[in-house]
Order: C-alpha cells, then sequence, then structure tokens
C-alpha cells in the first residue's frame, strides 16, 4: 500500500516531534480524525503525564478525547521507532541564540535524528517558525545524507503552525492550513494529510513560499504593534489617551485594522520570527530596516514601563530601591498558561536591577517553570493580591484581574494593559 493510499484509508502513522503549545494540539486532532499517532519528546516528565492522560498545558484538555481516541496515542522518547512513522511532523523550537540570531539546533539535530531511520516512501513535514529556505535546502540536504532523494524516495514538505492559545474561534481544525512541498508530489502528501483534520489546505508553490508566509503574518503584526507602541509615548505627551483614539479608529469597516499597545512582545513568535528573516536578509545583501526598528521599539517598552513605575513610586515618596513591586501576571498574553518570552520577565529583571523587591502573581502559573532565558526564576511562586505593597503593576490583562477592586488596596497600580476602567489618582497608563 502506497503512502497516499495510506492517508486516505487513515491507516498511516504519524509521528510528531516535541509535544508543547503545537505539537500537542497536533497530537489531539489526528487521534480524532482516527489516526494511530506516537509523539515524540526528549522531555521524560512529560512523556509520563500524557501517558497518565494528563496535559500540562493548561488550555488543552486531553479529556475531550474519548477512550477510543486516546488509545490511538502513545507518548515516546524511543526516537528509533522513527523508522516505524509514514509521515513525520517536526514541531520544535527555533529561539534566538544570545545574540539574536536564529538557534537552528533543535530542527537541524531532530533532522538528524529522523534522517538515522529515514526510510522509503515517509513524509517529513517541518511546522516550526523558520526562515526561507531550512526546509528545501538545509533540512533536505541533511535527510538525503544516507544516500535517499527528496522528491523521489521520500517526500518533503513546510507548513507552518498556526496556533493561538486559548481562542475559543479558532481550533487547529478550524484554521486554514498553508502547505508547501517540495515537489508536487510531496505537496499532494503533505495536502492529503492536513485535509483530514483542517477545514481548509491552502497549497503553495514552494517551501519557501509556505515560510515567508509564516514571517509575513508575524512581522505584519510586529511592526503593527510598534507603531501603536510609538504612538502611545506621543499621544500622552499630547495627553490624549491611545486606548480611546484606537476604538474610535476601528469602527472604520474597512481599511484599518486595530492593533494594541503593551509592555513589550511575548510568545513564541513575534518577538522572535522577524530576526529569522533580517538574518537570512544578510545572505542577499539586504538591510530589513522596517524590521528592525519595529523590533527597536518594540523591545524598548520595558524600559517605558518601568520609568511608570518610577514616576509613581516617587509620587508616594518612595525610591525604587527597596520597594515591594507585584507584577500582575507572569503569562505573555490574558488567560493562558504560556510564559515564553513574556515581557513580564524583563520587567522583573529591569526593577530588581534598580533593587526593587519583585514578586508576582498569576493564577495559570502557580509556580515558574525552568527556562532557557530565566533559569534564575525557576521555583519561584504566585503570591497572592494585596495591599502589601508599595505597587501594583499590571502586566497581563487575565480576567481575573477584571474582578478585582485593585484601586481600593490603596497603593499605586501602573496599568499597561488599559485593564482599570474606573481610574484614579492612584492609576497610571504605561
Amino acid at each position: 500500500m502506497g503512502l497516499l493510499e495510506k492517508i486516505t484509508s487513515k491507516t498511516a502513522a504519524v509521528g510528531v516531534i516535541g509535544l508543547g503549545y503545537v505539537g500537542l494540539p497536533l497530537v489531539m486532532e489526528f487521534c480524532r480524525a482516527g489516526f494511530t499517532v506516537t509523539g515524540f519528546d526528549s522531555d521524560l516528565k512529560k512523556i509520563e503525564m500524557l501517558g497518565e492522560r494528563k496535559s500540562y498545558i493548561r488550555h488543552i484538555d486531553l479529556s475531550i478525547l474519548t477512550d477510543e481516541e486516546a488509545a490511538r496515542f502513545h507518548a515516546t522518547s524511543d526516537f528509533p521507532l522513527l523508522s516505524g512513522m509514514d509521515c513525520i511532523l517536526i514541531c520544535v523550537p527555533t529561539p534566538l541564540n544570545r545574540n539574536r540570531e536564529p538557534d537552528m539546533s533543535y530542527v537541524f539535530n531532530t533532522t538528524r535524528t529522523i534522517a538515522e531511520h529515514l526510510r522509503k516512501d515517509q513524509l517529513i513535514v517541518l511546522e516550526s517558525t523558520t526562515y526561507p529556505g531550512t526546509t528545501d535546502e538545509d533540512m533536505r540536504n541533511i535527510l538525503e545524507g544516507k544516500g535517499l532523494a527528496a522528491g523521489k524516495d521520500f517526500h518533503l514538505a513546510f507548513s507552518p503552525e498556526r496556533e493561538d492559545p486559548s481562542n475559543p474561534d479558532f481550533s487547529l481544525g478550524k484554521i486554514p492550513k498553508v502547505v508547501g512541498g517540495y515537489s508536487p508530489e510531496c505537496l499532494l502528501m503533505a495536502r492529503s494529510l492536513y485535509g483530514a483534520v483542517v477545514e481548509r489546505v491552502v497549497p503553495v508553490s514552494s517551501p519557501r513560499v509556505a515560510e515567508a508566509a509564516k514571517l509575513l503574518e508575524n512581522i505584519y503584526r510586529s511592526v503593527n504593534i510598534a507603531l501603536v507602541n510609538e504612538l502611545k509615548t506621543l499621544f500622552e505627551r499630547m495627553d490624549i489617551d491611545i486606548w480611546e483614539v484606537i476604538e474610535a479608529a476601528k469602527t472604520k469597516p474597512f481599511g484599518f485594522q486595530a492593533f494594541y499597545p503593551g509592555p513589550g512582545l511575548g510568545g513564541h513568535c513575534i518577538p522572535i520570527d522577524p530576526f529569522y528573516l533580517t538574518w537570512k536578509a544578510r545572505e542577499f545583501g539586504c538591510h530589513t530596516r522596517f524590521i528592525e526598528l519595529a523590533g527597536e521599539i518594540n523591545t524598548s517598552m520595558p524600559d517605558y514601563v518601568v520609568g511608570k513605575v518610577l514616576l509613581a513610586l516617587n509620587d508616594t515618596g518612595k525610591p525604587v530601591k527597596g520597594a515591594r513591586i507585584l507584577i500582575l501576571g507572569l503569562a505573555y498574553k490574558a488567560n493562558v498558561d504560556d510564559d515564553r518570552e513574556s515581557p513580564s520577565y524583563r520587567l522583573m529583571e529591569k526593577l530588581e536591577e534598580l533593587g526593587g523587591v519583585v514578586s508576582y502573581n498569576d493564577p495559570y502559573i502557580p509556580v515558574i517553570r525552568q527556562t532557557r532565558e530565566h533559569a534564575r526564576y525557576a521555583g519561584q511562586r504566585s503570591v497572592p493580591v494585596s495591599g502589601d505593597y508599595d505597587l501594583l503593576l499590571i502586566a497581563t490583562a487575565h480576567d481575573e484581574y477584571r474582578a478585582l477592586d485593585l484601586l481600593a488596596l490603596g497603593i499605586p497600580v501602573v496599568d499597561t494593559r488599559n485593564l482599570l476602567i474606573d481610574k484614579n489618582a492612584l492609576c497610571y497608563g504605561a
């Protein structure tokens, strides 16, 4: 039986490498569609929890799988089992290194592992966001190292993830899936596979187009967020409320899309992805000034917020050194437990460098997990919201905070998310 027939009959064995915010939803969708799925991850704690049908990601509920669907899934750290997979989807991190350059070690090491177990008639799909040329050039060269040829002996494609954690309107199956194949037959295989779990597949002419499309999506957001962040600082000097301006502008039914300011960029996409293109652009002698300017503005926002904290403390006669500051929200967006690249970490670091005594509250992150960039905070616990602080700093607009009368605590509140509707002299917009 050929691969296409296996896919259409849902007898193809699907392997998902990387069981995080992207990989785990894929696992669930393929199980619900009737496929047998093997999840691969080097984190043994994740493997153990999945074996007990427990999720380590708050908004991903494994209990919605029926017993029959759950029985189709097996989680393992035994990577030689990749040889038994018909379709392999790669969902590993693509972070930046200390020099703000792409760290492709996770993708390339995973590709080397696949190459060790690669056989004929397999489909390999990269979902991790990356620069154009990663799939059909860098990965292909690694995979072909054992003598098999892409587009002839095995199939290769790129299909960027489009996850929006906790968004009830756009689950994985409802989000159109862009797919670019190395050859027409590679594209056919990938289209057929994803067509079994999503409502609409969007084929493009090559993996490079698909890679570039993903970058454009996030660069578009980064640039527009930078625009409103810059206007926020300008309008403040003009005594104009940026939030009111945005609400008025978005009543225009065409030609405008609302973006909102904040304390800095967070998440696994917007703070990182634009730099993949600026890095790759240098190879072609291009300088992406617009993208880099947006990055400079967005990365400067934590400093702007810290300035607001200093002002608020100064108005109460307190220096930042020794001041007890409670940050509300560690997650990068409201109502999720995802703290990747969260600006809250940068706010904590900057305030501590100035001598502040910083704690955090987050109903979704009771304990800070181990992270690559902020390892020193691992194990720190969320504390209750109370008036026992010199200042509250709202960094994330969790619904739980909307239910609290924070200004009644009688201490200054720096609000970076326009969370407080009824403001008074203790409220500082930032």
